[in-house]
């Protein structure tokens, strides 16, 4: 019984271990922009560059939500030792990445300038938003198919593959970010093309797992099948709701942050919303870790291995709130500097307040997450929607207007802690039903 509970820990630490280090380099794909621009084009680059970041979030979390929808069926049909049935998935996540990438390079070749719109840019950063949405659209298919790659290599019995190539190719956006924003000085042109050469090279580091022919999911001679891609988009829906919400989030907030300071306000936002994405990749990371393992002890009918890696989880969870929360609060105002390159007093002072109370949410948004995923490893798609949906629109839109018109700029901060916190009440009901 100890040897089991060993195994379960030794296979948690590594998995969750190589994912997290993979995510929090994913993540800074977007953070090295922001580091850089706000150096090399000061606080207009740095709204400019926000208000594109949910057009990311959606192009993400559309990879994501393919590549781990697809890879938890996988991983089940191969618990289940039904291997046409894995590879089938796999041919339908393929055919699913193609129509999707038609549709955002359409975009991007059509609809960048009504989007740059829509998203609330004005004539001072509108070119360089544009041109930052365009790019990035253009290179959707790269970002697709990389998220899917890395979801099936993980789940694949490669995890410190997939974090390499996650690594790797974020390494590779920061150097070329420095290249190509200041030796060559391209601008937010340059930022935009390091970002989409990463997924790119990431995924040259994956071709790995077939030359060495490791792989065991395969294309298979199939048309789309409407129940399996039925049941791949209900899986992964959870993973794109948390990515798209944060897109969304990031969007009502520009608009409410716009309408209190103007820009300054959307660059002090701007700062918080990036180092978000870094300690929202953590807990990601820590997600997604656990999703082979326990989709792969579901299809095996194991509850009890269930419940010791969802324990290890929150536990995971727990000591890393505490000790990230403490950096900000102790560092606040030298980290808010290291973005503020035209020592702007009026951006230090809003990001700072607004990094001590934002980031009050992030045990219970990382709880959240790996509820939400935990629920989707195990095939309760409904209880994964319910709490990826409350927390990324039900709740945080009309508590931010609301909060917004009562405590004005504090309102904004606070109303991210205080959706976390009610999801996670929600999370917590739904789990103690479901185990029932």
């Amino acid at each position: 019984m100890q040897q089991k509970e060993n195994n379960i820990l030794k296979n948690f630490i590594q998995y969750v271990t190589s994912n997290v280090c993979g995510m929090i380099g994913l993540s800074c794909y977007i953070l090295a922009d922001t580091f850089f621009i706000a150096n090399g084009l000061g606080a207009d680059g740095l709204a400019a560059l926000n208000l594109a970041i949910p057009i990311y979030s959606f192009i993400h979390g559309s990879g994501l939500m393919l590549g781990m929808g697809g890879a938890t069926k996988y991983s089940i049909f191969r618990g289940q030792k039904n291997y046409r049935q894995a590879d089938n998935v796999f041919t339908n996540v393929i055919c699913l990445v193609a129509a999707s990438a038609i549709v955002f390079v359409l975009m991007g070749v059509f609809l960048s300038e009504t989007l740059t719109s829509i998203l609330g840019a004005d004539s001072a950063i509108f070119d360089m938003t544009k041109t930052y949405l365009k790019v990035l659209l253009l290179f959707a298919p790269a970002f697709l198919l990389n998220d899917v790659l890395i979801c099936f290599v993980r789940n694949d019995g490669g995890p410190r593959l997939a974090m390499t190539a996650m690594l790797l190719g974020s390494l590779a956006n920061i150097i070329l970010d420095y290249i190509f924003i200041f030796p060559m000085q391209m601008g937010i042109l340059g930022a935009v093309l390091a970002t989409g050469a990463a997924p790119v090279i990431s995924m040259s580091i994956l071709a790995k797992h077939w030359i060495t022919k490791q792989n065991n999911f395969h294309l298979r001679r199939l048309g789309i099948c409407p129940n399996l891609t039925k049941t791949i988009l209900s899986l992964g829906l959870p993973s794109l709701v948390t990515e798209v919400a944060s897109g969304i989030v990031i969007i009502v907030f520009n608009f409410l942050m716009l309408r209190l300071m103007g820009n300054t306000g959307v660059a002090a936002y701007g700062v918080v919303a990036n180092l978000s994405l870094i300690v929202t990749s953590v807990y990601t990371g820590i997600a997604q870790g656990t999703q082979p393992i326990t989709s792969r002890a579901y299809g095996y009918g194991n509850k009890e291995e269930q419940k010791k890696i969802l324990s290890y989880a929150m536990i995971t969870v727990g000591a890393l709130s505490c000790c990230i929360y403490l950096v900000f609060l102790i560092n606040a105002t030298p980290i808010v500097q290291l973005f503020n390159s035209e020592r702007n007093p009026q951006l230090q002072q809003t990001a700072v307040h607004g990094l001590k109370l934002y980031f009050t949410a992030i045990p219970f948004a990382g709880f959240n997450i790996v509820m939400s995923m935990h629920f989707t490893s195990t095939e309760k798609a409904l209880p994964a929607q319910a709490v990826s949906l409350t927390r990324g629109l039900f709740l945080i839109v009309p508590l931010a207007f609301f909060l917004c018109y009562v405590l004005e700029l504090t309102g904004v901060w606070l109303s991210y802690p205080i959706t976390e916190i009610l999801v996670s009440v929600i999370g917590m009901i739904l789990y103690k039903k479901s185990a029932r």
